[in-house]
Formats: structure tokens, C-alpha cells, sequence
């Protein structure tokens, strides 16, 4: 919905396309972003200038249906995280029911490459059962901080969790903590994983630059990677990069003014 030659943008963030989008949204003419941030982090990346900001749930389907009626939201951008389950869902059918325009921004999985020595993990409890029966002593959890409960499990290696906030109080606490923030270079990966005599990695098959040096040091060492897949697909329409993005809605504005 443009209103006096103004569309408001709802930009759903937790991706670093998202944080690339946000600034770029904001310095086009007649396109006013909000940025909507889950909470998940407590310290998250400060927004750019001229970019609203709203933290925290909407209320279900029902009520981000209420906020996009309310702010006559034009359209959405939904650029969280490529493992977020939950709001991609209810993104498209809050979208679908209100007739507002909704994107999908997911950049590519990784793929394996020559050297690479994957073990395919349906989610991550499954990755914790492969690790559990595995004969890994000392196992890199690169997995966020929401999902290592059920790693309790593995009381025969001896597990580091890397994450950029604490796990939840209670869990995994027999773990090494190592809080990080990447983007990691393939120096400083190799160098962490020879110091802490890693033999295996788990990690989320997010794609992108700002993770996968642990993948390139990986393979250089022969280190296997319990590699978990991406949750489904939800339908909507889907770009790779914010580039596509832009293009998007420029063509949906243009449409709507004309």
C-alpha cells in the first residue's frame, strides 16, 4: 500500500542480507523501512539512520495480520534467518490473508566440495544422536545458543559451544563456552581447531560468507562435519540476494504508482 507516495516496508531481520537490506531500504526515495528484530540477542547490531526498529514477537499469525493492517504495511520483506521455522510460516499466511506483498530473501546453502567429509543430520536433535553413537571425543558446536539441549546426551565427548550469547540457563552446562561473533577468517578457524584438538564439527548448513571459514578449515584438516539441513520451504516468493530484493519491490512501487 503506498500512501502520499510513501510505502511502509516491514523488514523481518536475522540474516546478514537483512542487515545489508536495512540502510539500502532507507536511503530510497518514498520507501519507509521498519526493522523487526526477534530479541533473540540480547546486544543485537545497531539498525542504520532512518530505519525504524520494533524487538520482540507479534502475537502469532493473528497478530502481525493486526500490525500490517494497523501500519498499512505495502509489503514485506522476510530476510530472518535461514533456519528460522516459526516466522517464515506465519509471514506468508498473516501475508496471504491481509493481500500484502511478501518476499522471501534466503541466500544458497553451502555444497560439498572435494574434501569435504559431511554427515547429513535431518535437524539437530538427529545431530545430536549421530554425535552421541559417534566415536568423536572432542566435538565444535557452532549451532547458536537456542538448540543445544539435546546434546546433554553426549556425556562421551567433551563438547565446545560457540555462540555469541550464553546457552539458556541449565543447559549443556558440563560444555566449554567459547562466546564469538563472526565473521571468522580461515586462519583463526584452523588455528581454534587445532588448539582445542577438535576431531568433528557440528553446524547449521546456513551458506554465506560470515560462517563458512569453519568449513574451508575443515576440509584443509580432514575434519568431518555433522552438517544439518535447512528447515522446508514455506512457498513464497524467494530471492538469493538483497540485490534481487531491491529489484522487487522497486517493480512492486513502480506498479502501485502507476
Amino acid at each position: 500500500m503506498t500512501i502520499n507516495g510513501t510505502t511502509c516496508v516491514l523488514l523481518l531481520a536475522g540474516s546478514t542480507e537483512a542487515t545489508s537490506l536495512a540502510p539500502r531500504l532507507a536511503s530510497i526515495p518514498g520507501i519507509e523501512p521498519t526493522m523487526s528484530l526477534a530479541g533473540r540477542t540480547a546486544a543485537p547490531a545497531m539498525p542504520p539512520a532512518g530505519v525504524a526498529v520494533r524487538r520482540g514477537g507479534f502475537g502469532g499469525i493473528q497478530g502481525l495480520q493486526d500490525l500490517l493492517a494497523r501500519d498499512r504495511v505495502g509489503a514485506v520483506i522476510d530476510a530472518t534467518h535461514p533456519f528460522a521455522k516459526q516466522m517464515p510460516h506465519h509471514a506468508l499466511a498473516a501475508c496471504e490473508t491481509v493481500g500484502v506483498p511478501l518476499l522471501r530473501v534466503e541466500r544458497p546453502p553451502w555444497t560439498q566440495q572435494p574434501g569435504d567429509h559431511w554427515i547429513d543430520a535431518a535437524d539437530v536433535p538427529d545431530a545430536a544422536a549421530i554425535v552421541q553413537r559417534s566415536t568423536f571425543r572432542r566435538v565444535l558446536l557452532t549451532i547458536g545458543r537456542q538448540e543445544v539441549a539435546p546434546f546433554t546426551a553426549c556425556i562421551d565427548q567433551h563438547l565446545f559451544v560457540r555462540s555469541i550469547e550464553p546457552p539458556v540457563a541449565g543447559a549443556l552446562g558440563h560444555a566449554t563456552l567459547l562466546l564469538a561473533r563472526g565473521p571468522f577468517t580461515v586462519a583463526d578457524e584452523l588455528a581454534l581447531l587445532r588448539e582445542l584438538d577438535i576431531d568433528a564439527i557440528v553446524s547449521k548448513n546456513s551458506g554465506g560468507d560470515a560462517t563458512n571459514a569453519k568449513v574451508t578449515a575443515a576440509r584443509s584438516l580432514g575434519l568431518p562435519i555433522v552438517m544439518v539441513s535447512r528447515p522446508a520451504a514455506t512457498g513464497a516468493t524467494t530471492v538469493q540476494t538483497p540485490d534481487e530484493a531491491i529489484s522487487w519491490l522497486l517493480a512492486l512501487t513502480s506498479r502501485s504508482r502507476t
